[in-house]
């Protein structure tokens, strides 16, 4: 399966080699991890910036299968840019396939071993500066956990929980524990 590539940019010119560089580069990632759907890449100049090593940005997100996962790099040339959060990426595709490994591995010997039977605050009227849509997947609350840690979300992570089918937020606390807020619908 091939992945689609969607390249936007802003405030910067989309030229056919830029394109061709990108693309070359994420079909790599999907040698290493086949289920991925796609990739959406960001391309930014922000010329108000006062560092020049901040002025070029790039920010790659991929989706596949229970997987999201999400890097961003600046720096002063956007091929730099590309070539660090690629790298990024990579070490995430890396870690969870090896999370995915260990998990198939553990079930394998889980069934070997038993007999397995199958039944924030008040908004101060600032006005939206951006808006996000996402695809929500089912997933499991560790596998939740384990997403938000992916993705580098320091705070919170939303999700659809596989067990009762409704949207849930998974939460850091300032101890370092995790909290669920399952929102009921009156």
């Amino acid at each position: 399966m091939t992945i689609r590539i969607l390249i936007n940019t802003s405030e910067m010119e989309m030229t056919p080699h830029l394109k061709e560089y990108v693309e070359k580069k994420l079909l790599k990632l999907n040698r290493l991890l086949d289920n991925l759907d796609e990739a959406r890449v960001e391309l930014k100049f922000n010329s108000s910036v006062r560092s020049a090593s901040d002025k070029h940005v790039a920010q790659l997100t991929v989706r596949g299968k229970n997987l999201l996962l999400r890097a961003e790099e600046r720096s002063e040339d956007i091929y730099t840019s590309i070539d660090v959060a690629l790298d990024k990426l990579h070490r995430q595709l890396e870690k969870f396939k090896g999370k995915q490994m260990h998990l198939r591995e553990e079930h394998a010997a889980l069934e070997a071993d038993a007999d397995i039977s199958q039944p924030k605050e008040e908004s101060s009227g600032a006005p939206i500066v951006r808006r996000k849509s996402f695809l929500v997947e089912p997933m499991n609350e560790k596998d939740a956990m384990e997403q938000m840690q992916m993705l580098g979300h320091e705070e919170f992570f939303l999700f659809q929980n596989m067990q009762s089918g409704r949207i849930n937020v998974i939460y850091k606390r300032r101890d370092g524990s995790y909290g669920l807020l399952e929102p009921e619908i009156r």
